[in-house]
């Protein structure tokens, strides 16, 4: 997919994953509409890259609704709002699980739905979908991780009907990333491998799914063993997770 003068609507971009791909999206030539619920970090993004900005938050019907209506007329969509939540599943507060399951989930579903028929019309377009490495399941971070499996799952079957109508989709893997969302998630990252990675790394890994229509793409590349064995031998990955605790 060319990318200049291409109009792209990047969620989440206030901070972390979302700003950088916003950053990289508008050098790359495209005309920005960014969203996030962070007013002023959202104007500092859309100053430096002459984007229009919608402050949302998509966990709210209505507001959710608004950029809907701004995804219709995109060429690129790129979800990237995501929140976590780590601790004991039976102490996570209820409304933190519908939470994250609306923002994780439901927005981009709805999000996609409203996109998809004018890609589909101008036989042109592109989904982005910033999962994680988490779909391989997470010790105490079940809703998270079912969140991301569940984007995963949706993204590979829009892939079937999106495919005949000149649409991509790409989905993006990205391990530890170096943002606000451990500190967001009540619990900072403490492991010492694998090592957090910047999120200009995940930027430059969605414009190279787009450019190259890669339908998934893992940020460090090393994690697509993970999850290759993962998926063929899943009680030995199991197995390994639980001794590196």
């Amino acid at each position: 997919m060319e990318m200049r003068g291409r109009t792209a609507l990047v969620t989440g971009a206030s901070s972390g994953i979302g700003a950088a791909t916003a950053t990289a999206l508008a050098a790359a030539g495209c005309r920005l509409v960014v969203t996030g619920r962070d007013e002023h970090r959202l104007a500092e993004v859309a100053e430096r890259t002459g984007a229009r900005s919608v402050v949302a938050d998509l966990t709210d019907p209505a507001q959710l609704r608004h950029v809907a209506e701004a995804a219709r007329d995109a060429d690129l969509l790129v979800h990237s709002a995501g929140v976590g939540w780590a601790g004991d599943l039976t102490a996570m507060p209820p409304d933190r699980v519908t939470g994250l399951v609306a923002l994780n989930l439901t927005a981009p579903v709805l999000l996609t739905q409203a996109a998809l028929p004018g890609m589909s019309q101008r036989r042109r377009g592109h989904v982005v979908f910033v999962s994680s490495i988490a779909v391989v399941g997470v010790r105490d971070e079940e809703v998270y991780a079912a969140t991301k499996g569940g984007l995963r799952a949706f993204a590979a079957s829009v892939r079937f009907q999106a495919a005949t109508r000149g649409v991509g989709v790409t989905t993006v893997f990205p391990g530890a990333v170096r943002t606000p969302f451990f500190g967001n998630r009540g619990r900072p990252y403490a492991r010492g491998f694998p090592r957090m990675v910047a999120p200009a790394a995940v930027a430059g890994a969605v414009l190279d799914g787009v450019r190259r229509e890669r339908a998934e793409v893992f940020v460090p590349r090393w994690l697509s063993a993970a999850a290759r064995l993962h998926g063929a031998f899943p009680g030995a990955f199991h197995r390994a997770a639980r001794r590196a605790g």
